[in-house]
């Protein structure tokens, strides 16, 4: 890239951090938090006990190293001191696992790893772990019968559902996914027990995808848009459509109302029986960036509202819900940025969920 569509880009940026500066200071419904302490894109959050909690992260490509690195972060946000505070590493880095939580237990699945030899692409792996935020320790479990990065998990009765992902295509002996490879979206579906630490197929997600979120309303688990192809935005597309899966009879249906906005990389969370749904990525021929679309899906109605706007677009970030407020941590205001200019983002919020209801 030439030093004059370096300066363009650079200036373009100053001037994008300039103008939303004055935007900053809004008013509820959003609330300034404290920002994460190493910002960082491909984090995942996830809320326990009252408290945030942000894991992953990754480095981005440098001349030096053309390979991206898995952070590994562990960090807890506390809402009622807003501060935070640093935790074990994970014993595997990876980056764009799947998180679930039960009974105050933190459960992680899946991922990607970074390749053995210097250069760059994405290895999937199938690792378990449950952390236990108590004591700040980490558990193995029974590795993933599906090994898989980018997918998503709920909670329903006790066990955990790990659904869709990608990885690389079968026949394939090479483990590493690059952008212009013969990797694809995957539909496993598998239920894990945490009781027996054990796991077993289930139904697979009618639409194979990843980068999706699931949540789990009255028995019922909905997974949301995400992207249909590879797991890269680049040579992927994203999609709309919502599916419910139900345990008790390990069936799926297609009726549920599409999002109103079609996106990848997205956080979703539960409140009141609503499931919110915030951020996230797009790309196509004509443009690339992040989402500052916040929308609700009540399953009792079978439609979505448009609620007020987050400050900033925001993709490959940290969101969950604890308490009465949907945290948005970390990640990028873009999908795709020149190497050098990742824009880790330090400036967090929360959304006041309550205001949704009146």
């Amino acid at each position: 890239m030439s030093r004059w569509r370096q300066g363009r880009i650079l200036a373009a940026l100053l001037m994008f951090t300039a103008c939303s500066t004055a935007v900053w200071a809004q008013t509820a419904p959003y609330h300034k938090v404290a920002p994460f302490p190493e910002p960082a894109e491909e984090v995942l959050g996830i809320g326990a006990n009252g408290k945030v909690y942000v894991f992953a992260g990754l480095d981005e490509v440098t001349p030096t190293e053309p390979r991206q690195i898995p952070k590994g972060l562990v960090y807890e946000y506390d809402p009622a001191r807003d501060a935070w505070t640093k935790k074990k590493k994970m014993p595997v880095p990876a980056h764009h696992i799947a998180l679930a939580e039960l009974n105050g237990k933190i459960y992680v699945f899946g991922g990607f790893k970074a390749p053995d030899e210097k250069k760059f692409g994405w290895v999937p792996i199938n690792n378990s772990w449950e952390y236990d935020p108590g004591q700040d320790s980490w558990k193995a479990l029974k590795a993933m019968p599906t090994t898989r990065g980018s997918a998503a998990a709920a909670v329903v009765e006790g066990k955990i559902y790990v659904i869709g992902g990608g990885g690389q295509a079968s026949g394939v002996a090479d483990p590493v996914l690059v952008p212009d490879g013969s990797n694809r979206s995957l539909s496993a579906n598998e239920e894990y027990d945490p009781a027996s630490d054990s796991w077993r197929e289930r139904a697979p997600l009618p639409t194979a995808r990843n980068h999706t979120a699931a949540a789990a309303v009255n028995g019922k688990i909905y997974v949301i848009g995400g992207r249909i192809g590879a797991p890269f935005i680049g040579t992927s597309r994203n999609t709309d459509i919502v599916e419910t899966y139900d345990p008790a009879t390990d069936r799926w249906s297609v009726g549920a109302a599409f999002m109103p906005t079609a996106r990848s990389g997205h956080a979703a969370g539960v409140y009141k029986g609503r499931i919110f749904v915030a951020g996230g990525e797009q790309r196509d021929r004509r443009m690339v960036g992040g989402y500052i679309t916040m929308e609700a899906y009540d399953p009792a109605t079978n439609s979505w509202n448009s609620l007020p706007s987050m400050t900033w677009p925001r993709g490959g970030f940290a969101g969950a819900i604890a308490g009465n407020r949907f945290y948005m941590m970390g990640g990028t205001v873009q999908a795709i940025i020149p190497p050098g200019m990742d824009l880790g983002m330090s400036l967090d919020e929360a959304y006041d969920l309550d205001s949704a209801f009146k």
